[in-house]
């Protein structure tokens, strides 16, 4: 066979197997049933394709039927395409796109922006970037400005994406696995701050209503829970009612301690709804106020550490977009605050999350650098604002809407849901483990001699560790119990601003595990106060510099009953070094014993001051009676009796503590009470 005839076979194949095919019977003459099926296929998924709006998701299965008969269809094949471009899984499209354009380049006016969409989702980013530009209207066109806007924007999404895929993030992204994840769609994880509890929203075939959505045809939503155990998560549990109903029921946020959890239902155009924790069971969730939820549609929000303030999502009219985030003070009275432009964008807003260092943003938007659709962004409040929202980058960020991302306090894991390859069935929930900067390698400083080499080489070899950056914030978390019968309390736990002597916030520990947890920012001197009614109160310190990386502190407290012979520490007396001197940090711990002498009439105590055993005895003895002193002093100074209170000054001779550690010698040196009398 002759070269030239050889070629123009191969031409005349490459033109048949471009060429349209229809669903008739001249094409498929020796298959009449299959064509009757195949065309019954396409009539089904026409009629669900062609509502208003139009149901995707039931049109596909029938399209696909069709095409495996035909695959050689224009009209079969980018009607599929647009199915897929309207679903969880739209970089499927491209092919049927492209086959569509292969068999009929006229088959569609905007096949060129589909194609440059599917391109696009696929992180194709210079070849997107030409179909776009394809598409570019005519100026004198109808609606051409708004469509070139799309356009431009949409070029400009993938010059951000070929940017960040170049400079990827390094990072781990994992399947959550399947006590987390179901065949069915599951997503908007939320987590405590220590990743103790994760609760998400699925619309599994067990929700409380068992019905479907006749919209979507899925099934209702519903809050599930999952727990962290030695051997990984749980199998999640639908936490039934009453926080979920007939309706659907979706997960927005979750305090840090995990006992207050914000539930987004459908009523008045989508409104937030706070349930709470008490012991085992959530209560039933309650309605935000009017500051808070409008006619409008609120979509997603955060609490701040404290529980004080609330970040928020919501379209309604006067804003800088289509969505944006506002910030009220729950307890407060003025109106809910935009953050402004810097966070806020023309386009929409979503998904927003505030880190447990009170002070780190993150959230998903359509604007700033995003690379398509809905991209995680990071801000951090400093000096008074908001700084440059940060793209995530690839790949946590994708060509698709990325959002709802969560991260735990010591900022190494975050969680979202995604539709990806690996996942058990629709869409799935996922964690991110943050890797750190990259470890740099070094030349070493000794040369390797080869026989083969005239000069030495040198070897590469890897750098000291680089430290992985962590959140700047403490987690403390214990249980609460009766000292005497071990049994877990409601206790509450104050936290407070010492320099300032400022109450920051209140929590409660769990009323049937006795379980706590507080996050603490660092730049302050916390005191922590446990408190129960019929108890005397426990106190702790936690003084965190500006800066003070992140760490996980366990304590366990037992509070005392008001016994004679009962001795509680005040950790949070401080005092001028080798002085008597009081420090104005403890003004709240003083005022809490003065309140506590007021509220017992007949309570004696005596007030004794400790050292460890660095220096001479007779020394210490002498300079913990004058502080012990000076704590009765003040108490005298606020009209307590003096008659009610004696001091007493022991110096090292009772130790709590081994005096052989820096850590010892500190829990020695103390100022404590113990009761006298009642």
């Amino acid at each position: 066979m002759s070269r030239i005839l050889l070629i123009a076979l191969v031409l005349l194949a490459q033109v048949a197997a471009a060429q349209n095919v229809e669903f008739d019977k001249d094409n498929f003459k020796s298959n009449k049933d299959g064509l009757k099926e195949a065309q019954k296929e396409i009539k089904t998924g026409d009629e669900w394709y062609d509502m208003d709006p139009p149901r995707y998701e039931l049109a596909l299965p029938h399209y696909l039927e069709a095409q495996k008969f035909n695959p050689n269809n224009a009209r079969l094949n980018l009607r599929i395409g647009d199915c897929y471009l309207h679903s969880g899984y739209k970089p499927r499209a491209l092919p049927y796109i492209q086959k569509a354009f292969q068999l009929n380049k006229d088959i569609d006016p905007s096949i060129h922006y589909m194609l440059g969409r599917s391109l696009h989702l696929n992180a194709k980013w210079a070849e997107a970037i030409a179909e776009y530009k394809a598409a570019q209207p005519a100026a004198t066109g109808k609606n051409a400005a708004a469509i070139m806007a799309t356009i431009t924007k949409k070029i400009q999404e993938c010059e951000n994406g070929r940017k960040l895929e170049q400079k990827p993030s390094r990072v781990f992204i994992d399947n959550a696995g399947p006590s987390v994840n179901s065949p069915y769609a599951d997503y908007g994880p939320v987590i405590s701050a220590d990743e103790s509890v994760i609760l998400f929203t699925s619309r599994r075939d067990n929700s409380t209503g068992k019905e479907r959505d006749p919209e979507t045809g899925g099934f209702f939503e519903d809050i599930y829970q999952s727990t962290r155990t030695a051997s990984g998560w749980s199998p999640a549990r639908n936490l039934g009612k009453p926080v979920n109903n007939e309706g659907h029921d979706a997960t927005v946020g979750l305090s840090p301690d995990g006992q207050r959890l914000l539930v987004y239902l459908e009523d008045n155009g989508g409104d937030l709804n706070e349930a709470e924790l008490r012991g085992a069971a959530w209560r039933k969730p309650e309605k935000m106020g009017s500051r808070i939820n409008s006619r409008a549609h609120e979509s997603s929000a955060a609490y701040t550490p404290d529980g004080r303030t609330l970040y928020f999502v919501t379209d309604k009219t006067g804003g800088l977009g289509s969505r944006d985030i506002y910030k009220v003070e729950i307890e407060g009275r003025g109106p809910a605050v935009n953050l402004g432009p810097t966070i806020n964008t023309p386009y929409g807003e979503e998904g927003v999350f505030l880190h447990p260092d009170g002070k780190t943003m993150y959230f998903s938007s359509e604007g700033h650098n995003s690379m398509g659709g809905y991209d995680i962004f990071k801000s951090v409040f400093e000096n008074g604002k908001w700084s440059t929202p940060e793209n995530l980058g690839w790949p946590i960020n994708t060509p698709d809407d990325d959002v709802f991302f969560v991260i735990s306090a010591s900022g190494r894991h975050g969680y979202y849901s995604s539709f990806r390859d690996d996942g058990l069935g629709s869409k799935d929930i996922y964690q991110i483990t943050f890797l750190g900067a990259e470890k740099p390698p070094v030349l070493s400083q000794e040369d390797q001699l080869l026989a083969s080499r005239a000069q030495p080489v040198k070897e590469a070899s890897l750098a000291p560790p680089v430290p992985i950056a962590t959140a700047q914030v403490t987690i403390l978390k214990g249980v609460v119990t009766d000292e005497a019968t071990k049994q877990p309390l409601e206790a509450t736990i104050d936290v407070v601003d010492n320099s300032r002597n400022e109450l920051i916030a209140s929590f409660r520990a769990n009323a049937q595990s006795g379980r706590y947890l507080v996050s603490l920012p660092s730049g302050v001197n916390y005191g922590i106060v446990v408190r129960q009614e019929g108890y005397l109160f426990h106190s702790e310190n936690f003084d965190l510099p500006a800066g003070a990386a992140y760490s996980e502190v366990v304590k366990d407290i037992a509070l005392k009953k008001l016994d004679v012979g009962v001795k509680v520490v005040l950790n949070n007396i401080f005092f001028d070094f080798d002085k008597a001197t009081l420090r104005k940090e403890s003004t709240a711990e003083l005022e809490r014993l003065q309140k506590l002498m007021v509220e017992t009439p007949a309570l004696r105590l005596e007030i004794s001051g400790h050292t460890d055993n660095v220096g001479k005895a007779e020394y210490n003895k002498d300079l913990s009676q004058r502080r012990a002193k000076a704590v009765v002093d003040y108490l005298v100074g606020k009209g307590v009796d003096k008659g009610r209170l004696t001091f007493a000054g022991y110096g090292d001779s009772q130790p709590v503590a081994t005096n052989s550690t820096k850590g010892g010698r500190q829990l020695n040196r103390r100022t404590e009470f113990k009761v006298t009398g009642k």
